[in-house]
């Protein structure tokens, strides 16, 4: 953000960090902080250690919960550093290298879970509506496929590592987004993030709500109620609905937790400073912020509540655990 939006927040003192409000967002991003590392590192663990769950979809959300991982872990304690101290703390060669690689990094594991998400949609779609031929993704080009995730995200977002410098403001240091001094007058980090949004976020959502309305058709036409047989077609129907509650359940998360923050940058970079209520927009984007910071938690629940073989694999895991202490 501009340096005039920063100053215009302080303007606002009745809404930004009473000592109440200070202490019970310390509170609740900690433990954001805890859930998400203990809730991500046990899914990628589980997928890890259970052969029966490396399948294209369980690696893929593995994947997820790899990108879920970086960003608590750079966006968190930057946060807390804002509410509490409101201005970067490390100076230096240090201070600039992670000024650098915090919203590089963070933004990096927004368009891996986004992907990781289509991936995921376009499995189920073969799976269910396709279900006859060859997986349409393999182990192998699952691995692909995750490497590129990773690859395509960092191209994207590898202008923030020329963008993004420490500054002295008001004799504090401010991580800031130069934009304009990086890439010249002429270029806007508007259309750039505008863009990133449309097709990066809304466009993929439009995709997958296609994807998945299709989906819910076939498996709606391949009910039969009333009969009791056992066949194997009908086994398969009943895992594909256990499977596609998890993965819907995680879409919709994601982008319920994701879309205030996109329309808060859209207003940003879209309503004009001066008919901008800078105290109004204030409290939306923290708002915004903390739903965001949210979902980092929330798959790992949704993983474990909907399916059974996450939570046998976790029981492994403990009892595994308990052996060796003992």
């Amino acid at each position: 953000m501009d340096h005039s939006l920063t100053k215009s927040f302080s303007s606002c003192p009745s809404l930004i960090n009473p000592e109440a409000l200070k202490v019970g967002e310390t509170v609740a991003y900690c433990l954001i902080l805890v859930v998400s590392l203990v809730g991500n590192f046990l899914v990628v663990l589980i997928v890890y250690k259970t052969l029966t769950l490396r399948k294209p979809i369980n690696m893929l959300i593995a994947n997820m919960a790899m990108s879920d991982l970086l960003f608590p872990i750079f966006q968190i304690p930057v946060r807390l550093t804002g509410l509490h101290v409101g201005s970067w703390l490390i100076g230096g060669t240090l201070g600039k290298a992670l000024c650098k690689i915090h919203p590089f990094l963070a933004d990096i594991s927004l368009l891996v879970s986004i992907q990781s998400l289509v991936l995921i949609t376009v499995d189920r779609y073969a799976a269910v509506v396709v279900p006859l031929r060859s997986p349409l993704i393999s182990r192998k080009v699952c691995r692909c496929l995750i490497v590129g995730t990773w690859i395509l995200a960092a191209a994207f977002y590898s202008p923030y590592l020329f963008s993004f410098i420490l500054v002295e403001y008001q004799e504090e240091n401010l991580c800031v987004n130069q934009w304009e001094v990086a890439f010249g007058e002429k270029s806007s980090p508007g259309i750039y993030i505008l863009l990133a949004i449309i097709f990066l976020y809304y466009i993929p959502f439009v995709v997958l709500a296609i994807l998945y309305s299709i989906i819910l058709i076939k498996l709606k036409k391949q009910a039969h109620p009333g009969e009791q047989s056992a066949s194997a077609e009908e086994q398969r129907t009943r895992r594909n609905r256990k499977v596609l509650k998890m993965t819907v359940a995680i879409v919709v998360a994601f982008f319920i937790c994701w879309i205030p923050l996109s329309i808060n940058a859209m207003i940003f970079y879209l309503v004009p400073r001066k008919t901008l209520d800078v105290c109004k927009f204030w409290v939306s984007l923290n708002v915004a912020l903390f739903m965001a910071y949210i979902n980092c938690a929330i798959n790992p629940i949704i993983c474990l509540t909907f399916t059974s073989n996450y939570r046998q694999a976790l029981r492994r895991l403990v009892n595994c655990c308990d052996a060796v202490q003992g």
